[in-house]
C-alpha cells in the first residue's frame, strides 16, 4: 500500500530570509510586492503577525500599525527555488520527492519508513532536521496525497493516518482541507457545512448538482477512490539502490563497504534481468545537506561487482565526506543487454580474452579520463576526414571493411595543416616542404592519388595526395588542393604521418 508524506512550511520565505540575514531574527518584517497598483504584504514574520499585520494588507496601512516595520521586496520566484532545493534535500528519505507550490513538499514514502525504524521515527527525523536548519515545518503521512495534505495543515494532533483510515481523519476537518475553490467554500459556508462530516455522507449526485464535479474529485482523491499523481523533481533511474547509514560515514573504508554492498545489490538485479552496466553513478548525501557524486563508465556491459568496484575505488579519494555521509545511492542510468558472450566475458577461467581488453580499458579510462581510449571503425566514405567513425562500445560491429588497397597514415591529423612547398608543375611531387619551421627535403615520393569531394555532402576542390619520405626517413601524407592555373597557385597541406 502506498504511503505519502506532506510537508508544510507556514513561513517558508520569511524563515529563509532569517537564515540569510540573522539580524532579522526577532524583528517584525514583511515581504511586499505590487498588486493592482498598490504595494501589499505577501508574507509577514511571526512578530509582524503578532502586531495585527496580515497578508494582503497595504504596506502603508501596515506601517501605520507598526512604524518600525521592516519592508523587504518580495522575489516572486523565491518560493519555487527554495522548494526545489528542499525537494532535492529530501531525496535522502525517498527516491520520489516533488514540489507542492507554494509552500510544501510531497514525498512518496512507500517502502522507505522501515529504514528509519517506522513511520513515526521517519516523520520525526524529517521535521527535526528541517527545524534544526531554521525552518518551521510540519508533516503528516497517509495513504493518499490529499489526506496527508489535509491533516498536515488542518489536523489538530495526530499526524499519521493509519492505513485505510482516511475518512475518520478527515471528518473533523474544515472543507478548505480538500483544496476546494473559494466559490465552492463560500457556498458551503452559507449552507452551514463547517466540517467535512457535514456533507461527506450526502449522495454524490446531490453534491455534484450543488457544488460541481470538482468536489467529488477532491473527495475521491482524499479517500483513495480517485488517483492523484504528482511530478517528482527527478524520476529515479530504473536500476537504483539506496543504503541509509545508522551513523554518518566519514572514512574511506566505510565508503568502500557501502559501495561493495550497493554493487552486490545492483548486480544481483542486473543478472536476473539480463542487463549490464555501461554507466554508474554513486551519490553520497552528507548530513550538512550537500551531495557529492562520482561516476564510472565501462567499455562493455558489465554485471561484475568486483570489476565495477575497482573502477569506483579509484574515485574514493575525490569524495569529501565532511561531517559524514548519511545516505548512499547507486544508480545505473545506462545499461545494455549482456549478450551471449557475457557469461564468459568476466569468467577468469575462460579462454575469452575480451575480459582482459575490457577491464584494461575501463581502468585506463577511470584513471586518466574518457579521452584516453578511443576505438574507430571504418565508414563508407572516401574523404579522409569522414572515413572513420568512433565506436560506442567494444562490441559494435563495422558496417564496411577497412580499405587496404591504398596506403593510409597511422596518424591522421584532425585538420590538414598548410605547408610551404617547392614543386615542379603540373603533376610532379614536391622536392621539399617547410612545416613548423623545419625544411624537409624529399628523397622518395609516390602519387598522386586524387580524392574528390562527396558532392552530395559538401562542395569543394579535389585533392591530389602524395606519400613522401624525407632524408631522415620520416614519411608524410601531403596533398595539393585543386589544379595549377595561370593566375592561381594551389595550396599544399600535410594531413598525416606514417610509422
Amino acid at each position: 500500500m502506498a504511503r505519502f508524506v506532506s510537508i508544510w512550511f507556514p513561513d517558508l520565505t520569511t524563515d529563509r530570509l532569517v537564515l540569510k540575514r540573522p539580524e532579522l531574527a526577532g524583528t517584525p518584517f514583511v515581504l511586499a510586492a505590487p498588486s493592482r497598483g498598490r504595494v501589499v504584504v505577501k508574507a509577514a514574520s511571526p512578530q509582524a503577525r503578532g502586531c495585527g499585520i496580515v497578508e494582503g494588507m497595504v504596506v502603508a496601512d501596515a506601517r501605520a500599525v507598526l512604524p518600525s516595520l521592516e519592508v523587504i521586496e518580495d522575489d516572486s520566484e523565491l518560493a519555487g527555488k527554495l522548494l526545489a532545493a528542499l525537494a532535492k534535500w529530501a531525496l535522502r528519505y525517498t527516491p520520489l520527492a516533488g514540489v507542492d507550490l507554494d509552500d510544501g513538499l510531497i514525498l512518496d514514502a512507500t517502502g522507505c519508513t522501515h529504514l528509519w525504524g517506522g513511520e513515526m521515527a521517519y516523520l520525526k527525523d524529517i521535521v527535526a532536521r528541517l527545524k534544526g536548519s531554521g525552518y518551521d515545518a510540519r508533516a503528516a503521512m497517509a495513504d493518499t496525497i490529499a489526506a496527508a495534505w489535509a491533516v498536515c495543515r488542518y489536523g489538530k494532533s495526530e499526524r499519521i493516518v493509519a492505513p485505510g483510515a482516511q475518512l475518520d481523519a478527515l471528518l473533523a476537518l474544515p472543507p478548505t482541507a480538500l483544496r476546494l475553490e473559494q466559490i465552492t467554500l463560500e457556498k458551503m459556508h452559507k449552507l452551514g457545512f463547517y466540517q467535512i462530516k457535514s456533507f461527506v455522507y450526502i449522495a454524490p449526485s446531490v453534491l455534484k448538482r450543488r457544488f460541481g464535479q470538482a468536489l467529488l474529485d477532491r473527495l475521491g482523491q482524499a479517500l483513495g477512490h480517485v488517483h492523484e499523481a504528482f511530478e517528482p523533481i527527478q524520476p529515479p533511474e530504473p536500476f537504483t539502490e539506496r543504503l541509509p547509514c545508522l551513523e554518518p560515514i566519514r572514512t574511506a573504508p566505510g565508503i568502500e563497504i557501502a559501495m561493495q554492498k550497493l554493487l552486490e545489490m545492483l548486480c544481483s538485479r542486473l543478472v536476473k534481468e539480463g542487463q549490464g552496466v555501461r554507466k554508474a553513478v554513486l551519490k553520497c548525501y552528507r548530513i550538512d545537506g550537500e551531495m557529492r557524486q562520482v561516476e564510472i563508465g565501462t567499455s562493455f556491459a558489465s554485471c561484475s561487482a568486483g570489476h565495477l568496484f575497482k573502477l569506483f575505488e579509484l574515485k574514493i579519494p575525490t569524495i569529501e565526506p565532511a561531517l559524514g555521509i548519511e545516505l548512499f545511492v547507486l544508480e545505473a542510468p545506462i545499461v545494455e543487454p549482456l549478450g551471449e558472450q557475457q557469461d564468459q566475458l568476466f569468467n577468469i577461467g575462460a579462454a575469452n580474452k575480451w575480459v582482459e581488453i575490457a577491464e584494461l580499458l575501463d581502468r585506463l579510462v577511470a584513471r586518466a579520463g574518457p579521452d584516453i581510449s578511443h576505438r574507430y571503425l571504418p565508414a563508407q566514405h572516401y574523404w579522409p576526414e569522414r572515413c572513420t567513425v568512433e565506436a560506442a562500445s567494444l562490441k559494435e560491429q563495422p558496417q564496411t571493411t577497412w580499405r587496404i588497397d591504398r596506403p593510409r597514415p597511422v596518424h591522421l591529423l584532425p585538420e590538414p595543416q598548410r605547408v610551404e612547398v617547392s614543386a615542379p608543375v603540373p603533376d610532379y611531387p614536391p622536392m621539399l616542404f617547410r612545416y613548423q619551421g623545419e625544411v624537409h627535403k624529399i628523397k622518395r615520393a609516390d602519387g598522386p592519388e586524387r580524392i574528390e569531394q562527396e558532392w552530395w555532402i559538401q562542395q569543394g576542390l579535389h585533392r591530389d595526395y602524395y606519400t613522401v619520405e624525407d632524408e631522415a626517413g620520416a614519411r608524410f601524407w601531403i596533398f595539393r588542393l585543386g589544379h595549377y592555373q595561370d593566375d592561381n597557385k594551389p595550396e599544399w597541406f600535410i594531413h598525416g604521418y606514417f610509422a
